[in-house]
């Protein structure tokens, strides 16, 4: 039932820490460590990644899920709506 994730070079992603749930690192702590850099993909599912100290890892890509940057979805156009000011006026 997994479903095949696909990253590119260059990808922020984030890894899943499984040892949260051994050793008890609380509830509320996210489950989530990075972000990191993608540098390179295997075709059986392996992905290079590197953190911003050059430190470079080889895991499994179920173990990883795309970081969506908040800066980046700044740059998309939106829809901007005027708001009228309506006062009442009394007779």
């Amino acid at each position: 039932r997994l479903k095949p994730k696909t990253f590119n070079l260059g990808d922020k992603v984030l890894l899943f820490n499984s040892r949260v749930k051994l050793f008890g690192h609380g509830k509320l702590r996210s489950k989530w460590l990075g972000p990191y850099h993608v540098i390179n993909t295997l075709s059986h599912g392996a992905i290079t990644i590197q953190d911003d100290n050059g430190n470079i890892f080889k895991v499994n890509g179920q173990r990883l899920k795309l970081f969506l940057d908040h800066n980046n979805a700044l740059d998309e156009e939106v829809d901007v709506i005027d708001l009228v000011d309506r006062t009442f006026i009394s007779n």
